[in-house]
């Protein structure tokens, strides 16, 4: 009788998900298994008595065996040291395993660094910010003594601007309790901003614990191995994932590995075209060995897609408010305001906005940001300043990951009696944060990538000339279209 030869296939949508067993005779390690797996709908249909049957396992159950595991770790190692990218945190993070302390907990904040930065985007941009950040703050000690401003304003383009803030919470948090860098994936975890996954880089990396990642990447390798088309965003399956991870982790070269395989889902097994021809472990991918047998089966069904969450669509109303100095715009300084310390882009200096319900008409949008700079500066449009120019610029849309906003944006110079100190007076009765500057201090700021394509564009509509034109002017045409 021939011995077992285990094939596994997870069904999608399940938090515990079976998968199908077929007893098949065991082949070369090299061979396609020569029959595909049924999903449950075949094996409910009634089958040849030649055809072995089938048997329900538990998603739980699966692991790697005895023999894949030594299998896989030479592969991926074999292949790493041969084509990884060269990657400028790779050149500080590795090297010599006899280092002192100093230099692991330099790997070390290297490693965190760059792992944030890479989190929801792409390594040939993560590129040029790391090389910057790190040439301003070469270790944690020199990251905790900086402002949000200044690390906003280096982190400004990147997006996820949370990720910005948690950095430099982490570091002050770690310099503040002694300035020793946690060494263990348990004590990582302890830090503001440090979840399982950064966690389990920065030790397996830095201090070559040999504890797993899973990314994105990991996930995409680790389901197309075992053709898991489980949802991979059920907790049941994210955490048997993390199983499987920790039972390859490579004792010897932990962060190598990780990163091995991190680089191959990056690499050669990418989402929508991988390259199985090339891929050092395509022989102990079951997903590879599925397509090869049955063609309505490919790769790139695994992991399961997972339908996106519907894009919110908000609407704003977006004031650039320039104060300007009587008869003059030569000395001008826009508005802004500090966004609240929690929720989107939280901490971060926009110009002056409202929320809109919906889709809103001129009117409706004038008097709700009328309403919202009376409130928090005193700012009548009718009495206490004069306007010198008030024109619709255009609309802008913002993508972000979870809502679509719509900017409706316009330019308001004003003219205040008493210049700054109206506004430097309002300040004390007011819990919002703002400040008023230049042209070329809004230039170095660290604005999001929206809130300067506004200003781009309040930029090309002055050099249009429009803003020589008077405010009454402007109305009288409004009236007549």
């Amino acid at each position: 009788m021939h011995p077992l030869h285990l094939k596994a296939h997870y069904l999608a949508g399940n938090s515990h998900s079976p998968l199908i067993i077929s007893n098949l005779p065991v082949r070369h390690h090299h061979l396609p298994p020569p029959t595909a797996v049924y999903t449950m709908k075949r094996c409910r249909q009634a089958e040849p008595r030649n055809k072995p049957t089938a048997k329900v396992v538990d998603i739980e159950d699966i692991s790697f065996s005895a023999k894949e595991i030594p299998k896989i770790r030479a592969s991926l190692l074999e292949w790493y040291d041969e084509y990884q990218r060269d990657l400028p945190w790779r050149r500080i993070s590795k090297g010599k395993s006899d280092v002192g302390i100093e230099e692991r907990e330099r790997r070390a904040y290297a490693v965190w660094v760059s792992e944030v930065m890479l989190q929801q985007t792409r390594v040939q941009t993560v590129v040029d910010y790391f090389n910057r950040w790190m040439e301003k703050w070469p270790t944690i000690h020199h990251l905790a003594q900086a402002s949000i401003e200044e690390v906003n304003e280096m982190w400004a383009g990147l997006g996820y601007y949370r990720r910005a803030r948690f950095l430099l919470e982490g570091a002050k948090m770690i310099v503040e309790v002694g300035g020793e860098f946690p060494k263990t994936a348990s004590s990582l975890q302890m830090v503001k901003g440090i979840g399982n996954y950064t966690a389990g880089a920065i030790a397996s990396i830095a201090f070559e614990e040999p504890v797993p990642v899973v990314d994105g990447n990991v996930v995409r390798v680790i389901t197309r191995l075992k053709a898991i088309s489980a949802n991979p965003k059920n907790s049941t399956t994210v955490k048997n994932i993390w199983k499987l991870a920790t039972q390859l982790v490579d004792p010897s070269r932990p962060g190598d590995f990780n990163q091995a395989v991190m680089e191959l889902g990056a690499t050669l097994c990418s989402l929508a075209a991988p390259s199985c021809s090339t891929c050092p472990i395509s022989h102990q991918c079951q997903a590879l060995s599925l397509s090869m047998n049955d063609e309505s089966v490919q790769v790139t069904d695994y992991p399961m897609k997972v339908p996106k969450a519907k894009q919110r669509h908000d609407f704003s109303a977006v004031s650039v408010v320039e104060i300007v100095e009587e008869g003059s715009q030569s000395d001008s300084r826009y508005l802004l305001v500090k966004r609240p310390d929690e929720g989107l882009l939280a901490g971060l200096w926009e110009f002056p906005s409202v929320l809109l319900e919906g889709e809103a008409d001129l009117a409706y949008r004038r008097k709700a940001v009328d309403r919202f700079l009376k409130q928090s500066f005193g700012l009548d449009m009718k009495k206490s300043c004069k306007v010198v120019l008030r024109e619709e610029v255009g609309v802008y849309v913002h993508v972000f990951s979870h809502v679509r906003l719509k900017m409706y944006i316009e330019l308001l110079i004003l003219h205040l009696p008493g210049g700054m100190n109206f506004l430097q007076k309002k300040q004390e009765t007011t819990t919002m944060k703002w400040k008023c500057v230049d042209n070329k201090v809004l230039s170095t700021l660290g604005l999001t990538s929206g809130v300067r394509k506004v200003y781009t564009m309040i930029e090309k509509f002055k050099q249009s000339g429009h803003n020589s034109v008077p405010v009454k002017t402007r109305k009288k045409k409004r009236g007549q279209n």
